[in-house]
This record gives structure tokens, sequence and C-alpha cells, in this order.
């Protein structure tokens, strides 16, 4: 990866209210060869699940402008609260196509449901997800016009723990199984899980272990990679082997931007720019 600037086509923009959004850009550079990817973390303003829906659209739209002015050819939102809450703002206002984390992994996950056609049970999928995105409702709009139940499991502390970069600590083993065995309570015959939050995964693995340790092996959706897929899929197939060139930008602390976000992207991190989006 290049931390170059001349331009390849098409230009792909990634926004996320601060670096996490990298794991939807690491997923996104194989699928869309000789992309030039624009990249911004908002980190000046996060985090966005403590504010209101009026304040993180416009945050989410000012970001876009920005973008826009890069020359992006299509926006991805890798953020799990700005999809939720200012998705609609954004493909209402800009004149390029915005695509957001929560309905392709919605999709992918019903993809993955078994057809029961003499089952009384509607199919039903578990979300794991901060608290900001389960009040949304979001995941529950996405899989209710699929004739699909979501069974959401708010897990605040698991954020936190992976930007601490514990992603296989016994904390966050313990906390996560925690946190899992009260949603197979509460959804004991789910069978597919949806990782509603870019932060999530990083610990797929841990996931995917806790699971087994209690007897629920479940198909897991990593709505990051779903998200790079549905992009993908709106160009036109590329056999381009020109390698992806990528800028970033971020409206604060740009060293730890840097240092943090090379563990999401999983790479090292060119430099990252610092601008002023205001208030």
């Amino acid at each position: 990866m290049s931390g170059n600037t001349p331009r390849s086509s098409p230009t792909i923009a990634v926004f996320d209210s601060g670096f996490v959004g990298l794991t939807v850009l690491r997923a996104l550079l194989p699928l869309i060869p000789g992309a030039h990817y624009v990249y911004l973390g908002d980190t000046a303003r996060l985090p966005y699940g403590a504010k209101s829906p009026q304040t993180v659209a416009r945050y989410a739209l000012s970001s876009a402008a920005f973008l826009l002015a890069q020359g992006a050819e299509m926006l991805v939102v890798a953020c799990n609260t700005a999809s939720a809450l200012a998705l609609d703002e954004l493909q209402h206002a800009l004149p390029i196509p915005v695509i957001g984390v929560i309905e392709p992994g919605v999709q992918a996950a019903a993809s993955l449901l078994l057809p029961t056609p003499y089952s009384l049970l509607p199919a039903s999928v578990l979300v794991l997800a901060t608290a900001a995105t389960v009040q949304s409702g979001a995941y529950s709009r996405a899989c209710s016009a699929l004739g699909i139940v979501a069974y959401e499991k708010a897990c605040p502390l698991l954020v936190p723990l992976v930007e601490e970069g514990w992603t296989d600590h016994p904390v966050t083993a313990e906390v996560l199984r925690i946190y899992l065995t009260e949603a197979l309570e509460a959804a004991p015959t789910v069978t597919t899980l949806v990782l509603g939050c870019t932060h999530y995964p990083l610990i797929k693995p841990l996931i995917e272990r806790t699971l087994t340790a209690l007897n629920h092996p479940m198909h897991i959706v990593d709505s990051a990679s779903a998200t790079a897929h549905a992009a993908a899929a709106l160009l036109p197939a590329s056999t381009s082997t020109t390698e992806p060139t990528c800028t970033f930008y971020a409206t604060d602390s740009i060293e730890k931007f840097q240092r943090l976000g090379s563990a999401f992207l999983g790479q090292p991190l060119p430099a990252v720019h610092l601008i002023d989006l205001g208030g």
C-alpha cells in the first residue's frame, strides 16, 4: 500500500468517527484493485454514540462534504452509529453512491440462514453491537425488512478493551463469555451472529473460541467484510494489478490514530494528515 497521492480510478472515501473503520478499508483493499482510497477519522468529535441523531447527522455531512471535495466517487460509512443515524441524510445529500455497514451485514446474514418452511418460528440472528447502535434499532429494522428477527446484545465493554489492544486477553475473554452467555439465554436457537461494530473483527477468533467453549458454534458475519463486498459489487469488475493508494485524514490525535490504526488496518499507516472540520 502506498501513501503517495497519484489518483487511480475509482476514488473511494471511507468515513468513520475514529480509526476502527480501518477494518472496512482493510477488507476493501484486495477487492477493488487500483483504487485510490481517502480515509477520514473524525477523532476530534468522537464518540458519536454519545451524541444526538441531529448532531451525528451534522458531523457526518460535514465529513462527507470534505471527502467529496477530495474527489470521492463513492462513500463507505464505516461507522455503525453514523450508518444507523445519518445514512438517509447522506444518501439524499450526496451525488455519489453511499453505503453503510448495517444492511450489507444483515443481507450477508440472511444468505446464511437455512430455509425452515415447516417452522412456526421466524428466522433469527444475534447481533453484537454497541449500546448506541442497539438503541437506534437500525439492525432490528434492517432484519425486519427481510423477515428476520434480530436479537441484539449491547456489549459496551468490548470497544475499550479492543482499543487497549486486549484482543486476546483473559479479561476480554471473560467479558465476552458473559455477554455471549446472556445473549444465548435470550436466543438459544440462533445459529448466525452478526458483528455489529467495526471493532469486533479484531476479536473474531476469540468470539469463535468462546462460542465453541459454550457449545454453541455459529456462523459469524463480519459486517466490515460484507460492506466491502457490497461496495465492490457496485463497481465494474477490475483486473488491475496496480497497488491501491491511500490518503489518511483525522481531525485530532494523529499520532494515536497512526499508532493504533495500524492494528485495525493490518499494516503500518503512512502519514496521517490533520484537518479541522469545525465544531
